[in-house]
């Protein structure tokens, strides 16, 4: 890593809010604008910044049943665990998608209006592809912690 305390503050501060202008972030880092500007942007070409994006409210969007999905491929080999893949990534209701070690293969996050929505999109979506050997389901009953926020030390 080729950051300095100055960086570090600054990726903690746009964690938090990433919609601040170049001259407010310059008065929380005691810098003036055009440094700011700069090591911003080198920040977003070297990747440590991936994107800015506005986060929603599943529940204000009718998408706040949370269901993690562990799955389990039918058969392992690099032709059905592709296909696999490609196929979960199309899916929009899977908002986060990981290869796991384990009893399973894949886990997915899944937001859906509710338990119906969840049934149909078990039966009718995941029930189609053709790598899924099985599946586990884990319902969210509350949220205790949801953080997007990457911990940083100075």
């Amino acid at each position: 890593m080729n950051l300095d305390k100055t960086d570090i503050k600054l990726l903690k501060i746009l964690q938090e809010n990433s919609n601040l202008t170049t001259k407010e972030l310059a008065s929380k880092v005691n810098l003036s604008q055009t440094p700011v500007f700069e090591r911003v942007k080198r920040l977003e070409k070297e990747k440590y910044i991936k994107k800015y994006t506005a986060i929603l409210d599943p529940i204000m969007l009718s998408r706040g049943f949370v269901v993690f999905c562990n799955i389990k491929l039918k058969q392992h080999s690099k032709k059905l665990g592709n296909e696999l893949v490609q196929a979960i990534l199309a899916l929009d209701e899977v908002t986060e998608f990981y290869n796991i070690s384990g009893d399973y293969d894949f886990m997915l996050k899944i937001c859906v209006q509710g338990m119906s929505h969840y049934q149909d999109f078990v039966m009718n979506t995941l029930g189609e592809i053709e790598g899924i050997g099985n599946l586990q389901s884990v319902f969210v009953m509350g949220e205790i912690k949801h953080s997007y926020s990457i911990p940083l030390s100075d």
